[in-house]
């Protein structure tokens, strides 16, 4: 009852607020399209800017004056009278943009349009109303060129934290920062059939949707102006800042389980089989036309604070998703999309101190309780038949929480000095619980559910910033310095004992394993006349699905970082820039690093601008690569294995000759071209990255004679060297025709990596970095990507239609069998109705013709299986949702 009556509440605010929605196109007088012009209600603080194609929407009060301002162009004011308001704005002399935040320079006039390097600006507000994607990793799987993500299952913590990449590097070769201030990293490093597998990196689920305003996408390496991980790019999100206005949306979504084609080998039919009650595996039970039913509601509201432009936004966001169960070989029952429960709170405030002095304060909280399939234990080695007759799968289920806060002082001097001092606090708890399991060294005795501990990263980030614009030096010089201290830690902290104890016969913990082995009992399925059939087995001990973490791997270890920067941006004509930065980096734990960088872009012509930039770059290996051990049971076609992920800094790392981690260095270059003619729009950017020193997870190698009661060892390395070739192309055209407005949009990425050299030293090369170490490497993005995104909107009606081709990937099994997962193609679409004013439906489905990974290897010899490795559009195949928004 109270929720209906919340909702009537909401419902009649409609009449309460009136309101319209403006929308249109910026030109210069050439005709060219402006992205990135500021356009605000005048009096007030509610704001857009103009996207790529130089469109925009806002919603204004009746009787509204819109101001429309932009770097070096008079500003325009304009009389919201209609629904559709087209600007010509006219050049002058140097009129300045307020409160710009474009990634890639630390110029306040630097814009889109005449940066030195590739940057996307995408509007967040758009994405959201044109898309079913809950995620923002989703999102951007689809908009951004050489963005890379999707679902993974029976990969253990990369099922709860998605693994994302730029141009096929790994997650942690992308920064990611917010408002401009540096994000702190998962504390998750991805371990098995993963993409980024090896690498950590920075959860972008952590941050709602709802309370962005926009996410800006540099394209190119930036180590030397922002620091470590920023490889591949950076990716900043800039919080919302409206004000007196609520706005929010309720989503609900399935997926269609009728796999298509033959992406179920090994089953009776393509219908969909369910799990038993418990989520364990033993039955099917009852089939479903549709599963993964997620439900979000999200809502964003904005105050003013004080008569000078002060403000404070609050967004909160909840999102409850089932599994999906895409069931493949008969050995494999439990497989799909993790359920997710997920609860978000983020805040944006700035608060006037004096006319040119600002605090601002930003962060926010996530929580998110998972659960996600492990592989399925089906023979007598993996069960205890008297719990889970016919096999079980059991269930990783993890609570993750994300809190950040940031806040800092902005202020500029009587000379023109713009200072920005901050501190910005970050820290990820990742803690797993195991469900549908045993411990099977206790056989019939053994609990099934087992706390199995966990790990956190911490860090704390304080900036001193400063730079100054001057325009009496030739067409303009912008410079900039600064110094960044930053402090981070990583802990592992234990389970319950059952969840990593191994136990002899007599329920006693085997103390000792390197005197003690596993306990044994006989083999049901011996048979004498096969030389390979033993006629016994072992139980190993801890829970499985995931082993807890023990006493002897908890790790509380931290480091300082100390970082000075400069960078200076010279117009030395109005139609030619050059830009330089060098920035210098003291890690406690490997020492110093020294990073530059050069960018030029040259305007041929109104239309037409060519940009280049070379740099060298860097990445510290992550505290998670350094410290991170487990001991853990690995199951491939041979059986199940014990192995121990043994730290850098243990002797069982140092007997097999592996050296210190030290940083990954990085050589970036990139040529391009923008073109701006008339309604038409393009950017094509060629890049080059040679990366050295890439840290990998290494293969399993042979641990008996170190007597250190594991099979087998493996442990992270500066193991290889890679380089990375590709092209990044925008194409966009946007034209309207009476009420109607159309636009279509080609993003295409064109990507090859290749491994210049495997760093075993006098270690086996198969065995350190082979074949299927090498293609998970190769597999982080596919060879290409393209999307054409098409558009039309008319008085209360919009569509949207998009095709995304993915080019095929190549994995290895464990048979040393390529695995090839052919190209496809993705279709969406969605139709959308503004009911009221304040009301707006949406209809729609991503994947629309059901899609799945196409059929590789009938065994399914892969590290999960098969089918669910980390493909290209992932492995749920239809999702259909509608959507209902609203503003007040």
């Amino acid at each position: 009852m109270k929720k209906f009556t919340v909702l009537v509440f909401l419902l009649n605010i409609t009449f309460l607020f009136a309101q319209k929605e403006i929308s249109g196109v910026v030109k210069d007088n050439t005709g060219a399209v402006l992205s990135g012009v500021n356009i605000v209600e005048k009096g007030t603080t509610n704001g857009v800017s103009t996207d790529m194609q130089g469109g925009y929407i806002i919603k204004v009060k009746d009787g509204a004056v819109l101001v429309f301002s932009y770097v070096g162009y008079t500003n325009t004011e304009k009389n919201a009278t209609s629904g559709i308001i087209d600007i010509i704005m006219n050049e002058n002399g140097g009129q300045t943009l307020k409160d710009v935040v474009i990634v890639g320079s630390r110029n306040t006039k630097r814009t889109v349009v005449n940066s030195a390097v590739p940057i996307d600006i995408i509007n967040i507000k758009d994405v959201t109303t044109q898309s079913g994607k809950l995620e923002i990793n989703q999102l951007l799987q689809y908009i951004a060129p050489s963005f890379n993500a999707n679902k993974q299952s029976g990969s253990d913590g990369a099922d709860h934290v998605d693994p994302a990449s730029l141009r096929g590097l790994g997650p942690d070769q992308t920064l990611v920062l917010i408002n401009g201030k540096r994000r702190h990293q998962s504390s998750l490093v991805n371990l098995f059939g993963t993409r980024g597998r090896g690498n950590t990196g920075t959860d972008l689920n952590a941050i709602p949707a709802s309370a962005i305003k926009r996410i800006e996408i540099l394209r190119d390496g930036a180590a030397a102006q922002y620091g470590s991980d920023a490889i591949a790019g950076v990716i900043n999100i800039v919080l919302n800042d409206n004000i007196n206005e609520l706005n929010g949306s309720v989503t609900y979504g399935v997926f269609n389980t009728k796999a298509k084609g033959d992406f179920l080998p090994g089953t009776p039919n393509t219908k969909n089989y369910r799990l038993d009650q418990n989520g364990n595996g033993n039955s099917y039970g009852k089939n479903q036309a549709f599963d993964g039913g997620s439900v979000k509601v999200a809502a964003n509201y904005g105050v003013a604070i004080g008569e000078k432009g002060g403000f404070a936004n609050f967004t909160t966001e909840y999102i409850n998703k089932n599994k999906t169960l895409r069931p493949t070989y008969d050995f494999r029952k439990g497989f799909g999309d993790a359920e997710i429960q997920s609860f978000n709170l983020f805040a944006n405030i700035a608060v006037p101190v004096s006319d040119k002095t600002e605090f601002y304060a930003f962060g926010g909280r996530n929580y998110r309780d998972t659960d996600a399939y492990a592989f399925t234990r089906n023979d007598g080695e993996r069960v205890v038949e008297s719990i889970y007759p016919g096999g079980y799968t059991p269930r990783i289920t993890s609570n993750i929480i994300d809190n950040s806060l940031a806040a800092g002082f902005r202020t500029e001097t009587a000379s023109g000095w713009k200072i920005d001092i901050s501190n910005t606090y970050g820290k990820n708890l990742f803690h797993y619980y195991i469900k549908g399991t045993i411990n099977a060294s206790l056989e019939a005795a053994s609990p099934t559910e087992f706390d199995a501990g966990g790990h956190t990263l911490t860090q704390n980030t304080t900036n001193f910033d400063f730079s100054k614009n001057y325009d009496s030096v030739l067409s303009g010089l912008n410079i900039a310095f600064g110094a960044e201290y930053r402090t981070e830690r990583f802990t592992i902290f234990a389970g319950d004992e059952g969840s990593y104890t191994t136990y002899d016969t007599n329920g006693r913990p085997i103390t000792d394993p390197t005197t003690q082995s596993a306990p044994t009992i006989p083999n049901p399925d011996y048979d004498p006349s096969d030389p390979t059939s033993s006629p016994t087995i072992s139980r190993p001990g801890g829970s499985q699905g995931f082993p807890g973490y023990s006493p002897l791997n908890t790790v509380d270890k931290g480091r300082t970082n100390l970082s000075l920067y400069t960078d200076a941006e010279l117009d030395i004509t109005d139609t030619f820039l050059i830009s330089g930065a060098v920035r210098f980096e003291n890690y406690s734990d490997f020492g110093s690093t020294l990073n530059g960088k050069l960018a030029m872009r040259l305007k041929a012509s109104k239309n037409i601008n060519f940009r280049g930039s070379v740099s060298t770059g860097f990445r510290a290996p992550s505290l998670a690569q350094i410290y991170y051990n487990l001991h853990f049971t690995n199951f491939n076609a041979s059986g199940a294995t014990e192995v121990l992920l043994a730290p850098n800094n243990s002797p069982v790392t140092k007997a097999f000759g592996i050296q210190k981690l030290n940083e990954e260095k990085a050589v970036n270059a990139s040529l391009g071209f923008t073109a701006n003619f008339g309604d038409f729009t393009a950017t094509v950017d060629g890049y080059f990255i040679k990366v050295k020193n890439r840290i990998v997870l290494t293969g399993y190698f042979d641990a008996a004679p170190l007597n250190i009661g594991v099979a087998e060892a493996q442990f992270f390395v500066n193991g290889v060297d890679t380089k990375t070739t590709g092209l990044d192309l925008v194409l966009a055209w946007k034209k309207k025709f009476g009420g109607s407005l159309f636009s279509a949009t080609l993003v295409g990425n064109i990507n090859n990596m290749k491994i210049d050299n495997v760093k075993n030293g006098s270690l086996p090369e198969d065995t350190f970095f082979g074949r299927r170490e090498r293609a998970f490497l190769l597999a982080s993005a596919p060879k290409n990507k393209f999307g054409l995104n098409l558009n039309y909107a008319r008085q209360k009606f919009d569509a949207g239609l998009a095709f995304t081709h993915f080019s095929k990937v190549v994995l290895v099994d464990y048979g040393d069998e390529e695995d090839v997962y052919h190209d496809r193609i993705v279709t969406d679409l969605t139709l959308g109705y503004q009911l009221t004013k304040s009301l707006k439906l949406s209809l729609g489905s991503n994947n629309l013709f059901n899609v799945y990974p196409t059929k590789q290897d009938e065994k399914g010899n892969t590290e999960a299986g098969g089918y669910w490795d980390a493909v290209q559009m992932g492995f749920s195949g239809a999702y259909y949702y509608a959507r209902l928004g609203f503003t007040f």
